[in-house]
């Protein structure tokens, strides 16, 4: 699948679907830009244009060039009818909320619309992806495979490549190769609740809730002690600001939920954080009232000399 003749569809244009197109255009890609209405849209826009991590930004610091900024950007093309959005593409990249009949719905659509050679791809961080094909022929279930980013896409090198028992050596191959033109790191996984990153960060996360809870030591310490201690780029709570604190919260409810094990059970701070409208950092969630470091009226680690 090369970059210069395939067509990369991206649906839901939300902080990551947005992140991921821009990573596919810069490598080359025609993309397909799905999500429900126009606004949605133009907020996807102004994120890959304007957003922490977008365009502009590297711009600014010297990472591209004007004229490669301008190219890249070109190469996106959105669509608010999704049958539209989904002609001609080579793999379809889910990117929408976490809930699996979204999901089921999408690659439906995908299913009707889409080449019967596509890769139907989800980004899902928790769910099962042979939960997710489990009402699909086993023609599709081939297709489907697991294509999972990390926060913010643009920097983060590695993508989980999650294959369930159906998936298909052709299918599997495909999205390695791809993941390795846009310039990630690939690694294979097996279907499992979490996959593997996932699943060690947010136990992580967990007992840095547990230490804070108990008063044994405060945000920022707990952050500083990963950083410093363990090389952690950022520590479990601003890389929790970073991510969404509402995010964060889903996925332990589902790991919860699919796996009954109680280190996954999301911790009361978090909850009353996220009640309370504190869904991460302000310039990734808007509407936002902040973080943990806005809740604690903390300096961050990443704003230290």
């Amino acid at each position: 699948m090369s970059s210069e003749s395939s067509r990369i569809t991206i649906v839901g244009l939300g902080l990551m679907g947005a992140q991921i197109a821009q990573v596919f255009a810069q490598a080359g890609f025609s993309v397909s830009a799905y999500d429900v209405s126009e606004q949605q849209l133009q907020s996807g826009l102004d994120l890959i244009k304007s957003g922490r991590y977008g365009l502009s930004k590297s711009v600014e610091i010297g990472r591209l060039t004007q004229e490669k900024a301008d190219e890249a950007f070109s190469r996106i093309t959105t669509f608010s009818s999704l049958a539209d959005a989904l002609r001609d593409s080579d793999l379809v990249l889910e990117a929408a909320i976490e809930n699996i009949d979204t999901k089921r719905e999408i690659f439906k659509s995908a299913e009707n619309f889409s080449k019967n050679t596509a890769v139907l791809c989800s980004n899902t961080s928790t769910l099962s992806i042979s939960k997710i094909s489990d009402p699909f022929n086993i023609e599709t279930k081939k297709r489907i495979v697991g294509m999972h980013f990390f926060n913010p896409p643009q920097i983060m090198k590695l993508v989980e490549i999650v294959r369930t028992k159906e998936t298909s050596e052709n299918a599997f191959s495909a999205v390695n190769e791809v993941a390795k033109k846009i310039g990630k790191i690939p690694i294979g996984v097996l279907d499992s609740p979490g996959f593997v990153a996932n699943r060690i960060g947010i136990s992580v996360f967990a007992e840095a809730s547990s230490l804070l809870e108990k008063g044994i030591a405060s945000v920022r310490d707990i952050d500083l002690a990963m950083r410093l201690g363990y090389g952690y780029p950022l520590g479990p709570f601003e890389l929790g600001d970073l991510v969404g604190l509402d995010s964060r919260l889903r996925n332990m409810e589902s790991l919860y939920a699919q796996t009954g094990d109680p280190r996954f059970k999301p911790p009361e701070i978090l909850k009353r954080l996220v009640a309370a409208g504190f869904l991460g950092d302000p310039k990734t969630k808007t509407g936002s009232r902040g973080g943990y470091y806005e809740y604690y009226n903390l300096k961050k680690p990443s704003e230290d000399s």
